[in-house]
């Protein structure tokens, strides 16, 4: 797949260039210095950033090792979160591992610092509608000798956290990336639309829909709601709230009384600290199990991942985020077909910024969008559409005190929308403070108007919305 240069930064020409000089490349657009880390935590003048050198992988390894992009395969373990608040991205990351094909668009995985060494790499990543192709140099923060932020068990590999700085450039340093939610970055790897369920209010199926996404090759990830006193707080169970966790597998275990008990296996991106209950590393119930389920599990690995029932996950944790695959991703054939399209617009005060149906007098002006549902997705004379309505630049700008606003979607079955017409729409979303809103509707077939709005007028953002219609 096609991808335009980030920053007008072509790859192959900035290699044949360091290699014709006999250098390694500096990167002038995200440069091995304090702007590239932050601006309050991790500003020039924080304690977080004091005795940071930036130091190239080959400075890392010890003798006689040498630096590897890829060492024995991309998996899971290469990701550990280091000093940054961007559990939500290790998570995402770690997801990513599950589906070779699509970890190879994002990494490019022939690269490595022996064939043509240049000390520049580049990676795949989708922004706002579009993919993109971002070079980095390779030059990584550390203290006292070691990467500050994500590195991989293995020593001597580098691909994460060379990704992680790809990232952290197209949001403008690495403390934007302080904060998220795993989707987001689901998205940017796979251009993908997220949908998320609350499990407190989790349907009967769900955990069958977990497997069937699985094997989709969605990304899936989880988290435990809680205050914000209380974030990455511990529980006695080894559980860690507001902290992202990857969903790497759903499986059933028939037990020795021929009971069939659903799992889900959780990775906690720190690579350590893990739950101790039920189905935990060693514990009573794999005593139930086949040697032959038990070696195939691996379920007594010390790496961050641990198995639990699934009972128990609906019940410990908040919130479930599946990114569902688009037409265009390298996986198998067990994706579901969707028609697709986008539209990119603003709001702007005065002119497009009417706010909410709360706002009356100036809804009307938000921008419209005419779609026609024609797809029987079910044989029911109704279409299953997923809308995504996203915010664009707002992690970009946090430096600069940008923020989500809190945005949702309203359609209407009318084209022709007077102003009683505005006040029933046939369905609409949730206002949420989030990059993007997304919700899944079954809605009779005929064309339809969808107004994305801001929840308080005279707010001003450049949006993207995204319609996918099932087959």
């Amino acid at each position: 797949m096609s991808a335009s240069k980030y920053l007008n930064q072509d790859y192959e020409v900035l290699r044949r260039q360091c290699l014709k000089e006999g250098k390694l490349f500096c990167d002038p657009c995200f440069p091995a210095a304090s702007e590239s880390l932050g601006y309050n935590e991790l500003g020039p003048n924080s304690a977080k950033a004091k005795g940071v050198e930036w130091k190239r992988p080959g400075e890392l390894c010890p003798e006689p090792q040498k630096p590897q992009f890829i060492a024995e395969g991309a998996t899971r373990t290469d990701v550990c979160q280091g000093h940054l608040g961007d559990c939500w991205l290790m998570a995402s990351i770690a997801a990513l591992t599950l589906d070779q094909d699509i970890l190879a668009r994002v990494i490019h995985p022939e690269q490595n610092f022996t064939e043509n060494y240049a000390g520049i790499f580049h990676f795949r990543l989708w922004q706002y509608g579009e993919w993109v192709d971002v070079v980095v140099d390779d030059k990584l923060p550390t203290k006292n000798g070691e990467l500050l932020f994500v590195k991989s068990t293995e020593q001597t590999e580098f691909w994460s956290a060379l990704l992680e700085k790809a990232y952290a450039k197209v949001n403008g340093c690495y403390e934007n990336l302080s904060g998220g939610f795993a989707s987001e970055a689901h998205e940017d790897f796979t251009g993908g639309i997220a949908e998320w369920y609350s499990l407190s209010k989790a349907p009967p199926n769900l955990f069958n829909i977990i497997e069937k996404a699985l094997r989709r090759g969605s990304l899936l990830s989880t988290s435990i709601a809680a205050s914000d006193k209380e974030i990455e707080h511990r529980s006695t169970e080894k559980l860690v709230k507001r902290h992202a966790y990857s969903i790497t597998a759903a499986q059933k275990v028939r037990k020795s009384d021929t009971k069939v008990v659903e799992l889900v296996r959780l990775r906690n991106p720190w690579g350590h600290i893990e739950w101790n209950g039920a189905w935990s590393d060693r514990s009573k119930e794999w005593d139930q199990v086949s040697p032959e389920d038990k070696a195939k599990l691996n379920y007594s690995a010390e790496d961050g991942e641990f198995w639990m029932a699934y009972a128990d996950y609906i019940q410990r944790y908040s919130r479930l985020e599946i990114c569902n695959l688009t037409p265009d991703s390298p996986s198998n054939d067990s994706v579901r077909c969707w028609n697709s399209c986008q539209f990119e617009g603003s709001w702007k005060k005065g002119i497009s910024a009417g706010g909410c149906l709360n706002f009356p007098a100036t809804f009307s002006t938000n921008p419209q969008f005419r779609v026609e549902l024609d797809i029987d997705s079910n044989g029911d004379n109704k279409c299953s559409v997923l809308v995504a309505l996203m915010q664009i630049g707002a992690r970009q700008a946090k430096q600069k005190g940008g923020k989500n606003y809190s945005i949702a979607f309203y359609i209407y079955k009318h084209l022709s929308l007077g102003p009683d017409d505005l006040q029933r729409p046939a369905a609409q979303s949730e206002f949420m403070p989030k990059r993007e809103v997304c919700q899944r509707f079954d809605l009779p077939l005929g064309e339809y108007v969808i107004i994305p709005a801001t929840y308080g007028a005279n707010q001003e953002a450049d949006f993207l919305l995204r319609v996918f219609s099932e087959k």
